[in-house]
């Protein structure tokens, strides 16, 4: 910080293993993710290539190198990943990955049509080779409204015991799908149901909104894990998260 305030909540540093920002990278150039990184890069964790743009972003390599000098774990949007086993292509993914440098890598299955167990099967399988972050819930608002919150622990539970370092809570880049409603309002109930059996430590909620990226703040703290978050709003994240912006700025004065 430039200047030191009394009451301010204490982070978790770099490199954290909780109170996480992942970014979702929708294709910015290398000047602009040079930018980003010149104010932004101690506050950002992991740096997602969102869904498939990574298979055709120009000057990739360059790019995913420019996030690793600052430390930052790059890792391809899951619905990539999704794109390669339905086409028969695994190996050609881990291949893919191997050549990039990339060690993080995103399993979900919200486009693709398989079991659980094997969902589970290519997490066990990924571990071999890097971090696996496993999403859960699916992007079809349908499906969602029928998955109770039971079902949603013992997915996180079998992901997490299969390998996942971290499962990530479906929100999609709108944030009005798996735990929201269409509206953007957040599933109260289904988000304590599910911290009392997951260990917050393990979720990285998806809030695109600022809104919901609040009501995580005050229910967890300010080293709530959080992704999904805009390029443009990594400084007011961080802001929110510390108690300098309006919507937080009275939660730590009387600590």
């Amino acid at each position: 910080m430039n200047f030191r305030l009394n009451n301010i909540p204490e982070r978790t540093t770099n490199p954290r293993s909780y109170g996480i920002t992942m970014i979702t990278d929708k294709g910015l150039g290398l000047q602009e993710t040079k930018n980003l990184l010149s104010v932004a890069a101690p506050y950002i964790d992991f740096a997602k290539l969102a869904f498939g743009t990574s298979l055709f972003t120009p000057l990739l390599r360059e790019k995913i190198e420019l996030y690793q000098s600052q430390n930052i774990p790059v890792y391809l949007g899951g619905l990539l990943l999704e794109a390669f086993i339905i086409r028969n292509q695994f190996s050609d993914y881990i291949r893919f990955i191997q050549d990039f440098g990339i060690t993080h890598i995103e399993m979900s299955d919200g486009s693709l049509n398989i079991s659980h167990e094997e969902k589970c099967g290519y997490i066990e399988k990924l571990t071999k080779y890097g971090t696996v972050l496993s999403e859960v819930g699916s992007k079809d608002k349908d499906k969602v409204l029928v998955t109770p919150p039971y079902k949603w622990i013992d997915l996180m539970t079998k992901e997490l015991s299969a390998g996942a370092s971290y499962v990530i809570a479906e929100a999609r880049e709108t944030g009005t799908v798996g735990l929201f409603r269409d509206s953007g309002e957040v599933r109260e109930g289904l988000v304590q149901e599910i911290l009392v059996k997951i260990p917050a430590e393990k979720i990285i909620w998806e809030t695109p909104q600022k809104d919901q990226q609040l009501y995580f703040i005050k229910t967890i703290g300010a080293n709530v894990n959080l992704g999904n978050i805009a390029t443009t709003d990594v400084i007011a994240l961080e802001a929110m998260r510390i108690g300098l912006r309006s919507d937080t700025f009275e939660l730590y004065l009387d600590k």
